[in-house]
């Protein structure tokens, strides 16, 4: 198992696994022995593969424990590459290795499904993500968010909304509220979900949208204070998985996505805060 931030992996998965070379007949010349272990190695080759994913930052936690448990299970390995949604698209459509993406939205799984560089019978919702607002501060939030509403703050993180879903998200609650013209010259952005994560826990930022797989484990926070941001406040954040083109011929790329789909998985992604 591999994961990287914001980085193309560069391993080209084995597939063919040339064992002899044929003097004329099938197998003649071949000893007994060396036939067995080609036999081995097809075997060994057919059965174990790896798969090349991008995955939408929020996802990183969880993502972590689903390789992990995914290569124990299959015996299959997948190599990870973590980014924000519109800049791993990009990379995407750019002809990046990828087999398969995990998004924070609907709308990038959809569009290379358009574009034809995606199988659209393979797309599905793996994750339904939560906005909060969260502090590093264990005092700063309460059940009313009022450091918010009364501006008792000097910056405010949110992720970049052209290419984050989450800072989109975020953007349409400040809107909602009303807030968002108090608050614009306050608000420093992130460029992807994990970065806006980082500006709040280390103090650069009071406060910060982020999602809640990023602080709360098993429905408990994990540090500082939180306001947990009511669903009503933006558009869904459902997360859309696609097997891409390049990957339809990779076994191991439809067992990740069918493993996404198992028990096993979803009791790990709603660990993490996220709905089914």
């Amino acid at each position: 198992m591999s994961i990287q931030p914001n980085s193309l992996p560069t391993r080209q998965a084995g597939r063919a696994w040339p064992c002899a070379r044929r003097s004329s007949g099938p197998w003649q010349g071949l000893s007994p022995l060396l036939l067995g272990l080609c036999g081995l190695c097809l075997t060994s080759g057919t059965l174990a593969a790896e798969v090349r994913v991008a995955v939408a930052a929020n996802f990183a936690l969880p993502m972590q424990q689903i390789v992990a448990e995914f290569e124990r299970s299959t015996g299959h390995r997948a190599g990870v590459s973590l980014g924000g949604t519109g800049k791993l698209f990009a990379q995407i459509s750019h002809g990046a290795p990828f087999e398969v993406f995990l998004a924070a939205d609907q709308r990038a799984p959809a569009r290379l499904v358009a574009e034809g560089k995606a199988l659209a019978d393979s797309r599905f919702t793996y994750a339904r993500g939560r906005l909060v607002l969260w502090s590093s501060q264990p005092d700063l939030l309460d059940a009313d968010a009022s450091a918010l509403q009364q501006g008792r703050f000097s910056r405010l993180a949110i992720a970049n909304p052209r290419v984050a879903p989450y800072g989109a998200a975020a953007l349409a609650v400040l809107e909602g509220l009303g807030l968002l013209e108090m608050v614009r010259p306050k608000l420093v952005q992130g460029e992807n979900i994990a970065q806006t994560y980082q500006f709040v826990a280390s103090g650069n930022a009071e406060l910060g949208f982020v999602a809640r797989s990023q602080v709360m484990r098993d429905g408990q926070l994990q540090a500082g204070s939180a306001w947990p941001v009511p669903e009503r406040l933006h558009p869904p954040l459902r997360q859309d998985a696609v097997l891409l083109l390049r990957g339809k011929d990779n076994p191991a790329a439809r067992a990740l996505l069918a493993f996404l789909r198992s028990e096993a998985a979803g009791s790990i992604i709603q660990s993490f805060g996220y709905g089914l």
